[in-house]
C-alpha cells in the first residue's frame, strides 16, 4: 500500500519567494563609498580655497557677467533696430557708466553736506546726554580730578630734569601717495571691468556655443547645458531688472517720506536707502540705524528718532515682504535660510563684493543643481 503525503507540491514558479535580506529597500541602495565622499570633500575644499585665493580675478569676472546679463537685452533690442552690435554695446555701457557716475556725484555732494552738519549735531547730542548735576557724584569727582591733572606743572627744581616729547611729523607725501595709488588701482579695475563687459556683449553667444561643444558629443548633454544657461540668464536678468525697479521705488518713497518729516538731506538718505536695498537683510538695517542716529542729532527727541527709523523700516519691509516676492515669481524660489547662509559664505569669501554678488550666485547654483540629476538634492535643499 502506498501512502501519499498531504502536502501539495507547487510548481517552482508559483511558490512565494521567501523574504531575504537582499529584497529589502535598504539593501537595494548602493553602499556608501567612503573613497568617493572623501574625494568630493577634498575637491570642494580645494575649490573654496582657489576661489578665495583668486578673488582678484574672479570678482571682476563675476561683476562683468552680471553687467552682461543686465545690458544684453538692451543691446539685443538695439541690434534688432539695425544698430551694429559694437555700437550698441558701447552705448549701453556708456548709459550704465553715466548713471553710476551721476549717482556717485550726487551721493558725494549730499554726503559732504551731511558731514558739515555733524559738528552741530554732536554738540546737541553732548548737551542732551550731559548730566544735570555736575557738583556731586562719581562723575563730578572724576571731572575734578581731570581738571587738576590739566593744571600747569609747578616750576621745576634744580634736581628735576624736564623732558619734552615731540610727536613725529606727519608724512603728508606718504598719505598722498597711498591715496593716489588706491585711486589709480580703483580706476584700473573700473577700466578692466568696462572692457571685459564690452567684449562679452560683443561676442554674445560665443562662449555659450563653445561650452555646449565642450560638454560632450551626446545631444542630451548639449540640450541640458543649453537649458541651464538659458535658465540662469533668464533668472538673473529678471532678478536684476526687478532689483533696479524696487530699489528706485524704495529710494523715491523713502526720500519723500523723510522730506515730509523734515529731515535734512532727505534726497541723500533716499538714495542711500535705494542703493543699500540691493543687499538683503543687512542693507535696510544699516540705513535704518543711520537714519535713527541722524534724526536724533537733528531733532534731539526720541519720538522723532523712532518716527524716522520706523518709516524707513516700514518702507523696506513692505518692499521686501510684498512687492519683491510678487514680482520675482520663479526667480525667488529659494528659502530665506539658504539666502542668509549664502550671504554669510560669499561675504566671508569676497567681502563687500561677495555681499553684492551673493544672491545672483546662489540663483545660478540652484539652477545648476535643479538640472543635474546628482545635484538635485542640493537644489531641493535650497528651494523654497
Amino acid at each position: 500500500m502506498e501512502f501519499h503525503s498531504p502536502v501539495t507540491e507547487l510548481p517552482v514558479a508559483d511558490m512565494p519567494a521567501s523574504p531575504t535580506l537582499d529584497s529589502t529597500p535598504e539593501a537595494s541602495q548602493p553602499p556608501l563609498n567612503i573613497h568617493n565622499v572623501a574625494l568630493s570633500l577634498l575637491a570642494g575644499t580645494a575649490a573654496i580655497v582657489l576661489m578665495r585665493y583668486m578673488k582678484d580675478v574672479l570678482i571682476p569676472l563675476a561683476l562683468a557677467t552680471l553687467l552682461f546679463y543686465a545690458l544684453d537685452p538692451l543691446v539685443d533690442w538695439l541690434q534688432r533696430w539695425r544698430v551694429p552690435r559694437a555700437l550698441g554695446a558701447a552705448l549701453a555701457l556708456s548709459i550704465a557708466a553715466g548713471g553710476v557716475t551721476g549717482i556717485t556725484y550726487i551721493l558725494q555732494s549730499e554726503a559732504a553736506e551731511v558731514a558739515d552738519r555733524l559738528p552741530a549735531g554732536a554738540r546737541k547730542l553732548r548737551e542732551t546726554i550731559r548730566p544735570a548735576k555736575t557738583s556731586a557724584g562719581a562723575l563730578a569727582k572724576v571731572d575734578e580730578a581731570a581738571k587738576e591733572l590739566q593744571k600747569p606743572d609747578a616750576p621745576p627744581t634744580k634736581d628735576v630734569v624736564r623732558v619734552q616729547v615731540e610727536e613725529p611729523p606727519i608724512e603728508v607725501g606718504e598719505y598722498l601717495w597711498s591715496g593716489s595709488m588706491s585711486a589709480l588701482s580703483l580706476a584700473n579695475q573700473g577700466v578692466m571691468l568696462f572692457f571685459l563687459t564690452y567684449f562679452m556683449l560683443l561676442t554674445d553667444d560665443l562662449f555659450k556655443r563653445k561650452l555646449v561643444e565642450f560638454v560632450g558629443p551626446t545631444l542630451a548633454k548639449k540640450r541640458i547645458t543649453v537649458q541651464i544657461l538659458d535658465d540662469i540668464a533668464g533668472r538673473i536678468q529678471q532678478f536684476l531688472m526687478i532689483q533696479i525697479v524696487t530699489s528706485g521705488i524704495v529710494a523715491l518713497a523713502t526720500g519723500i517720506a523723510l522730506w515730509l518729516l523734515g529731515l535734512e538731506g532727505a534726497a541723500f538718505w533716499g538714495l542711500m536707502a535705494g542703493v543699500f536695498n540691493s543687499i538683503p537683510y543687512y542693507g535696510p538695517l544699516l540705513v535704518t540705524g543711520a537714519l535713527a542716529t541722524v534724526a536724533f542729532l537733528q531733532f534731539g527727541t526720541f519720538s522723532m528718532m523712532a518716527a524716522v527709523a520706523g518709516v524707513a523700516l516700514l518702507i523696506t519691509s513692505l518692499e521686501g515682504f510684498l512687492l519683491t516676492p510678487t514680482l520675482m515669481g520663479k526667480a525667488a524660489e529659494m528659502n530665506r535660510v539658504a539666502i542668509f547662509a549664502g550671504l554669510l559664505f560669499w561675504t566671508w569669501m569676497w567681502g563687500i563684493a561677495g555681499l553684492l554678488l551673493a544672491v545672483p550666485l546662489m540663483m545660478a547654483i540652484k539652477v545648476v543643481c535643479d538640472r543635474v540629476e546628482d545635484l538635485q538634492p542640493v537644489g531641493r535643499f535650497l528651494g523654497d
